[in-house]
């Protein structure tokens, strides 16, 4: 499929880890990218050679930058925007008593108000073209207490809070809003996990292990495709059973 006539996905912190596997399955599957991410993607010459004409970087900072501007520019760029991957977000880990203020307006910024204003950026134009889906990244912690990560999962928590009222009102506009809730999976931020709450997690998890990128990518692709048309307002939990 060229790319002028694929669909078209935007995805924000789209530079390594979960973003980037998402995209990579889209293009595979002969979607257009548009990735939007602080850094550059290392690999984003092997995915222009791989898929040509069909991925996009787009330089931004969710948490400043202008989000009404980096969407036009990915419509300048492909013509349509079909979907949008909420995925950008950042974990400091601190107790709740020390954490600073500024910090905890960075956090709010870059996991709850820079998507709200990527979400509404997106809807806009998608409700000008007839509808599309958007999908919310959250975390285990929106629905599940832990120490040292009360502004993230707050911050979280409003991502899925988004989800439902953005459901109700954009359906009518043909635009769907769904949230994934990832459990503990590899990623840069488990990595920050000691051995320690490790080896707890593991054995709190009725599977038995952590998840892996690819099986959290994998549900998310499925819920931007058609396959998940009649399936909107839903917080879907990926998390090996440990919140059951």
């Amino acid at each position: 499929m060229s790319a002028a006539d694929s669909r078209v996905a935007l995805i924000s912190g789209a530079s390594r880890g979960l973003g980037l596997a998402i995209a990579e399955l889209l293009l595979a599957d002969g979607w257009s990218v548009a990735a939007l991410s602080r850094s550059r993607p290392e690999t984003l010459d092997a995915m222009q050679d791989r898929w040509p004409g069909n991925v996009h970087w787009v330089k931004a900072d969710v948490a400043q930058d202008d989000m009404r501007a980096q969407v036009r520019a990915v419509t300048d760029r492909f013509g349509r925007l079909d979907v949008l991957v909420n995925n950008a977000g950042v974990l400091h880990q601190e107790l709740f008593l020390t954490t600073s203020e500024r910090r905890i307006d960075e956090l709010f910024a870059t996991n709850l108000v820079g998507p709200t204003r990527l979400a509404q950026a997106c809807a806009r134009r998608m409700s000008r073209g007839g509808g599309g889906s958007i999908l919310n990244v959250s975390s285990i912690n929106s629905i599940r207490g832990f120490r040292g990560v009360t502004p993230y999962s707050a911050a979280k928590a409003g991502l899925d809070g988004l989800t439902r009222s953005a459901a109700r009102e954009l359906g009518p506009l043909g635009i769907r809003v769904n949230s994934i809730v990832p459990g503990y999976f590899e990623s840069s931020m488990t990595a920050q996990v000691t051995d320690e709450n490790r080896t707890r997690i593991t054995h709190r998890t009725p599977l038995g292990r952590l998840g892996t990128t690819e099986e959290v990518a994998e549900i998310a692709a499925f819920l931007v495709s058609d396959r998940a048309a009649f399936i909107t307002g839903q917080t879907i939990t990926v998390d090996g059973g440990l919140t059951c």
